[in-house]
């Protein structure tokens, strides 16, 4: 089938290549002329796992790159929107991209055609797209609009779009809902998953997966819904890291207490600084605002929200407890991006939390395996520099931060980190490493939810004139 894909980002970069590697002939459409440039020379703007392989398989084959919005809708037969709805200053997503993007596909709409939210919407939205279109000339029997809502995770998109949990399809005509079905049929039928070429199952789950059919509006409900539950899960196992703090118990033991009862799951449940990234906080502020237009108060999703925001003040208070004074003292920092696998660095935690170090008088060196040059970006380069390696994070440093779970930060030699060390003091925000290990290495190791490993005499390298 032909395919239109409206944005480059995350997901319509996503989106458009596994649809050509399902076999559709995919167009995918950018105004910026950067980006279009750069996706046409060969590039893959995002780290992605896999990504890189699938645009170099089907670039110029099955995936072409335009920036003429008309002549990609008037060859295609579904468009898919999939440009960005940041949040307003009031928490609500704005919809300015998705609203001029439907006036321009009105005017190319020729024939019969689907028209499918991909970008993450509250309620009514497809109906607002349709009613946009209406006005700005398109005949109301050429086309339909449906919901199709992404639920890829940064790090993993490519097999998560592949190998999905479920596929939802929200749709108000049986029309739209066959095309929709005939678009994912290669997963339906599971005759992708017998390809040789086909990208590998990396959960081994059972395939193909299920499809959920219903309207617009619950479609639209269920993306909201469900980034707001896992976003509530992460709250809530950080919220008993808290206690367990508390009263000396192990949030580790605990977790797998709640997580082996099959009505909770472990998914989810992994204590740290934080949920942070391009869809929890903005989704989460945008569905309590439609629950705020809906006349209900969903004081929950207040307080999910607060208790991320608590969990970097708590983090940092870990800091101050291991350092006592802050002002001048040099930190290493493991990590930048909101998640490992990632180059993203939209609301990360590690971010927040530099920034505050900084403000307090911190010198900053910091290593992450994909997000460095992002960061600079947004943090600039006073009292923080910029390093190639968790090993040059850790040299000369008062203390070493672990701030995203990136897999390389597992397999650091950790003699070799004492070493470089000023101070054997490493705090981990994401539960990398087991504090057991950590005290036969000598660290005095601070995490989330369990006991620290405190030293009563350590052996510190004599300070240098480099120091």
């Amino acid at each position: 089938m032909n395919i239109a894909v409206i944005g480059s980002g995350y997901v319509g970069l996503v989106a458009g290549a596994c649809f050509a590697e399902l076999g559709h002939e995919v167009v995918l459409v950018d105004n910026d002329p950067l980006k279009y440039a750069a996706l046409a020379r060969g590039e893959c703007p995002i780290h992605e796992e896999h990504l890189p392989e699938l645009l170099a398989r089907h670039r110029g084959k099955r995936l072409a790159f335009s920036d003429c919005l008309p002549a990609a809708v008037r060859a295609s037969r579904a468009v898919f929107i999939a440009v960005g709805t940041p949040p307003t200053h009031n928490g609500e997503a704005d919809l300015t991209y998705v609203e001029s993007v439907a006036r321009a596909i009105a005017g190319a709409v020729d024939d019969y055609k689907i028209i499918v939210a991909k970008s993450t919407v509250p309620v009514y939205t497809s109906d607002w797209v349709r009613r946009v279109m209406i006005l700005n000339g398109a005949p109301g029997d050429r086309f339909d609009v449906a919901s199709n809502p992404e639920f890829l995770r940064e790090g993993t998109a490519v097999t998560d779009f592949l190998y999905p949990d479920r596929i939802v399809i929200g749709a108000n005509t049986p029309a739209c809902s066959n095309i929709l079905q005939e678009i994912y049929q290669p997963l339906l039928d599971g005759s992708y998953y017998q390809r040789q070429d086909a990208i590998p199952n990396p959960r081994c789950t059972a395939m193909p997966p299920p499809v959920i059919v219903t309207s617009t509006k619950s479609a639209e409900v269920i993306k909201y819904a469900s980034n707001a539950f896992l976003a509530m899960k992460i709250s809530f196992i950080n919220a008993v890291a808290t206690i367990c703090e508390s009263v000396g118990a192990n949030v580790d033991d605990v977790r797998d207490g709640i997580g082996t009862d099959t009505r909770i799951g472990k998914r989810f449940l992994y204590p740290g600084i934080g949920y942070g990234g391009s869809c929890f906080p903005k989704d989460l502020s945008a569905y309590r605002a439609v629950a705020h237009e809906c006349g209900y108060d969903f004081r929950l999703l207040e307080e999910v929200m607060h208790i991320n925001d608590n969990q970097r003040q708590r983090f940092l208070q870990k800091v101050r407890k291991a350092l006592w004074t802050l002002k001048g003292k040099r930190v290493g920092v493991l990590g930048l991006a909101f998640k490992g696998g990632t180059d993203d660095v939209r609301e990360s935690p590690a971010l927040a939390i530099i920034e505050s170090l900084v403000a307090e008088g911190c010198e900053i060196q910091a290593y992450d395996p994909a997000a460095n040059e992002r960061a600079r970006e947004i943090l600039g380069t006073r009292n923080i520099r910029y390093v190639d390696s968790a090993y040059a994070a850790a040299e000369n440093a008062d203390a070493l931060l672990v701030l995203t779970e990136w897999e390389e930060f597992k397999s650091v030699d950790f003699a070799r980190v004492r070493e470089l060390l000023r101070y054997p003091i490493m705090i981990d925000g994401r539960n990398l490493f087991d504090p057991e290990t950590m005290r036969e290495h000598g660290f005095m190791y601070l995490s989330v939810g369990r006991p620290d490993v405190s030293f009563k005499e350590v052996k510190t390298r004599k300070a240098t004139a480099a120091d």
